[in-house]
């Protein structure tokens, strides 16, 4: 984990809030950030290299896709049985390959990260047997979807397994009002104010854009993955396991 500053991008009001984008400021408190507003963060993160070490083969390729602070890489890099792959972690945001970039250096990890300063839909997928997609698909064009996960599932051998993870919507509309009541309230619990919730909410709109259960299983389905499961669920935040 890296040591990271306290998120307090929104506890002072803002005349105008600016769409969310991963800049240098939530690049600085990014870890904190995700700790407090994601439910079960800490536990995937625990159980991420125990399902990795399951599906990578010697001498493939992983990757990391919307890398962040390269937590899934680190992860897996320290905790892997296999003595020769190679790991890409891949963001669009300068601001994290830089961080990430700073971090790498003061570790001393197993195997190398390439790290890649790309949008993760033109990253080709060659010869890979465990792929991570954590909190990014929400971030990228409706229209992009299907073809990075049919682009994913094609780049990975036979046994290859995707993490795929998501904040989703519900159809039922009284499930969705219950299931963002109690996300809201797990940050009030995490020491967010209203205004902090309020407005992160505001920035977030028409940037983060939710999938259902029932779109996600379906756009896995259709790429060619033959077995797909929940791994984890908190309140409205899913981890897919998706295995080609």
């Amino acid at each position: 984990m890296t040591r990271s500053s306290k998120d307090l991008i929104y506890a002072s009001k803002q005349d105008k809030v600016e769409k969310f984008v991963f800049d240098e400021d939530v690049a600085g408190v990014f870890e904190d950030m995700i700790q407090r507003s994601v439910p079960g963060y800490t536990a995937l993160n625990q159980l991420l290299p125990i399902v990795a070490n399951q599906f990578i083969q010697e001498g493939s390729n992983v990757y990391d896709l919307g890398c962040s602070l390269g937590e899934a890489s680190i992860s897996i890099a320290n905790a892997t049985n296999c003595s020769n792959i190679q790991i890409h972690a891949v963001d669009n945001s300068a601001a994290m390959i830089k961080q990430l970039q700073a971090r790498l250096k003061s570790l001393n990890l197993k195997f190398p990260i390439q790290l890649i300063h790309d949008d993760v839909a033109a990253v080709d997928i060659i010869d890979g047997s465990f792929a991570v997609l954590n909190y990014t698909l929400q971030f990228i064009d409706r229209s992009q979807r299907d073809m990075l996960i049919n682009k994913i599932c094609t780049g990975l051998n036979k046994n290859g397994a995707l993490l795929l993870s998501e904040k989703i919507t519900y159809q039922d509309v009284n499930e969705e009002a219950l299931m963002q009541q109690l996300h809201e309230n797990f940050k009030r619990q995490n020491d967010y104010s209203e205004m902090e919730i309020s407005q992160k909410r505001e920035a977030l709109e028409n940037v983060l854009i939710r999938d259902t259960h029932e779109q996600h299983i379906e756009r896995l389905q259709k790429a060619g993955f033959s077995k797909i499961s929940v791994l984890t669920k908190y309140l409205n935040f899913v981890s897919y396991l998706a295995i080609k």
